[in-house]
């Protein structure tokens, strides 16, 4: 038998950079400012439901669809915080994190040659899923130092072929929050071609500053946009992996044909214990976000006086910083280096980016998290002010 090889609709897509990063911390002991994950637990309120449920039997397959309670509170909460109605049977499903949200969507919505337009640089899952489902990628770059968008690339990227914008607001792994405006543009290209959009909004409760506005709350945009999003971010449960999509309901079922192939159902106790969190603990995100926002400042005062250009994100766990002032021109040589100088891991920025050549797309951009434990940021910030940094 001859030796079986990588199917084609996977060649050519890296290992995620964050399995690499993350098992990079622990051989080297260094502090992980690389993954996104939170080092403190969310409500504990919620985690006793979760507790309750597994000792109440909540240990067998939860409907397809997911369990009524979470979607029930889902839509209450897409109600609650943005006026936007869904009806919980027919208009909501329960995933498998955003993660898989995001994958059920583009393998249930995306015909091979459709195009997608994406807002670049982006989450690594959503290059692997297009490529899995055939799709074809057109970027749109939010650039440095704002990373806002030009909305004259936004036009240009659509052809005749374009069927989906994929957005991603607040923007991993930027910051950036789309305004308004932006939001529009997005909006009015998408009514003038007859685009749907999935909009991955994952850390929507966490913005310091600026609104999050839906695009699904924009005139003509309701019947046309998919909203994913998950507790894993606004709850710090990411370890539970429960996300959700809403939207019209051809399109959430399109995203059930594919997920019921994936994993079908899981979570069981968990999503009983999510419902708990949307409808019990409406205010936590809220307190999150002021204690991400003290924890930002922390990390880029400490950027800062390490020598590092730092950007100021509007929203999510991170902050970019260009390592150039620095003499690197490389943001990957930057961080296989930073173990070993600092004890600090971080996550080049170049692997969201399709053109890596040298002086192209976020080459010398490096993104670090600040969603950890004010000890380990205070610890992380100590050890690369003590170090050379330089190339």
């Amino acid at each position: 038998m001859s030796s079986p090889r990588l199917a084609t609709r996977l060649q050519g897509i890296a290992p995620t950079i964050f399995s690499e990063m993350s098992a990079l911390a622990v051989r080297t002991g260094s502090v992980n400012l690389g993954q996104g994950f939170p080092d403190e637990d969310g409500p504990p309120a919620v985690i006793a439901e979760a507790v309750r449920a597994l000792e109440h039997g909540a240990n067998q397959y939860a409907p397809g669809p997911g369990v009524p309670a979470l979607r029930h509170a889902v839509a209450r909460h897409q109600q609650r915080h943005y006026g936007i109605e869904v009806d919980p049977d027919r208009q909501v499903v329960v995933t498998t994190g955003c993660t898989e949200a995001v994958a059920s969507a583009l393998l249930g919505l995306v015909d091979p040659g459709d195009e997608v337009v994406v807002l670049e640089p982006y989450y690594d899952s959503y290059v692997a899923m297009i490529q899995m489902a055939g799709g074809v990628r057109r970027p749109v770059t939010l650039r440095a130092p704002d990373f806002r968008l030009d909305v004259d690339e936004l036009r240009a990227a659509v052809t005749p072929r374009t069927r989906f914008v994929l957005l991603n607001t607040p923007h991993n792994p930027t910051g950036t929050v789309l305004t308004r405006t932006e939001l529009q543009a997005v909006a009015d290209l998408a009514v003038e071609h007859d685009l749907v959009v999935i909009t991955d909004e994952v850390y929507e409760h966490l913005t310091y500053d600026v609104e999050h506005v839906p695009i699904a709350t924009l005139p003509g945009m309701a019947e046309r946009t998919l909203t994913l999003s998950s507790a894993g971010k606004s709850y710090s449960f990411t370890g539970w992996k429960v996300g959700w999509a809403t939207g019209p309901a051809e399109l959430v079922a399109a995203v059930l044909a594919a997920k019921q192939w994936l994993t079908f159902t899981s979570g069981s106790p968990l999503q009983p214990a999510v419902a708990v969190a949307l409808d019990e603990e409406p205010d936590f995100p809220a307190r999150l976000c002021a204690s991400l926002r003290e924890r930002r400042d922390l990390l880029l005062d400490g950027l800062h006086a390490a020598g590092l250009a730092a950007y100021v994100p509007q929203g999510t766990y991170f902050a970019t910083a260009s390592v150039r002032e620095l003499g690197w021109a490389d943001g990957m040589a930057f961080c296989r280096a930073l173990p070993e100088r600092a004890g600090v891991v971080a996550i080049p920025s170049q692997v969201f980016y399709d053109d890596q050549a040298d002086g192209a797309g976020g080459r010398d951009l490096v993104r670090f998290a600040f969603c950890k434990a004010r000890g380990v940021l205070d610890e992380g910030v100590a050890r690369l002010g003590k170090a050379d940094l330089s190339a």
